[in-house]
């Protein structure tokens, strides 16, 4: 049997521990002293480094000092019955913080997706109309109607409250679907879907498909009150290519009142579906 006696700082030193975090271990009895000198002087043995180990990895594991200490105590069956019960339910809270980290993840990866493109944007001031076909993306939607307030629809209460009432989440930037692009441009109210993406699955009959079409796209550099001379743009050119815009759209906030309250960092992507004169709209 090993008979070596520790004082605090060697233990420290061996157990690459912090002798303020000894004296707090020891006041919780997860680690304490079990030897006492001639001079009333507490060493640590063997045994008690030994526990060092176990200490550290159920720490790993993310359990709080008060159940490692319900562990370390384990010496009959019920105990064990105990063990694995806190166990179980650590598995569970793990699982929900790993779910909640999920999240954070997804939301922060899709911001930073949105800053880099408006940094492409800004920095090759990317004005010019162009043809693409959009992807279908299913988005969570809520009807509304537009008051001629940009800055509430986008950082908009009402559509935070409905996604919390269905207990989800949202990611990606906001996009507004206009019915008509004419009572935009004359400013005047008009019924808008607020569009976002879950992070949850949701009903279908909660979801709108935005794209899986032809769109001519055109990004809006700056503030929302000259958003008009976009869409005049994005109307000229489809004129001069043959091609027809519906009668609505969709501005989807690049970045926004979300990002900055510079208004000259605005990037805002202004999308109409387009045919040809012979076509029809899907």
């Amino acid at each position: 049997m090993n008979s070596q006696r520790y004082t605090i700082s060697e233990m420290s030193e061996t157990s690459n521990i912090s002798k303020k975090a000894l004296r707090f271990y020891d006041k919780l009895g997860l680690i304490t002293p079990r030897l006492r000198g001639a001079n009333n002087y507490r060493y640590y043995t063997h045994e008690d480094v030994l526990s060092v180990p176990p200490l550290k990895y159920y720490k790993q594991m993310g359990f709080r000092l008060e159940e490692i200490r319900a562990a370390f105590d384990a010496d009959s069956n019920a105990s064990l019955r105990a063990l694995r019960e806190m166990f179980t339910t650590k598995m569970e809270d793990l699982r929900q913080e790993e779910d909640v980290l999920r999240l954070r993840s997804a939301s922060i990866h899709d911001w930073l997706e949105l800053l880099h493109e408006a940094e492409m944007v800004l920095d090759n001031d990317l004005r010019q109309v162009s043809v693409k076909y959009v992807p279908p993306q299913n988005l969570l939607f809520h009807d509304e109607v537009f008051s001629l307030d940009i800055k509430s629809t986008i950082i908009n209460m009402g559509f935070t409250n409905y996604v919390e009432s269905l207990d989800n989440n949202i990611a990606g930037p906001v996009i507004v679907h206009f019915s008509s692009v004419e009572d935009r441009l004359k400013k005047v109210e008009q019924p808008i879907q607020v569009l976002q993406r879950p992070m949850r699955p949701c009903k279908p009959e909660l979801m709108q498909t935005l794209g899986g079409v032809l769109m001519a796209s055109c990004y809006h550099i700056g503030p929302y009150e000259t958003i008009s001379d976009t869409y005049r743009k994005l109307q000229r050119w489809c004129a001069s290519n043959s091609y027809v815009h519906a009668p609505d759209a969709f501005e989807r906030y690049v970045t926004d009142y979300w990002t900055t309250n510079n208004e000259a960092l605005f990037v805002t992507e202004v999308l109409v579906r387009v045919r040809r004169p012979n076509d029809t709209f899907v």
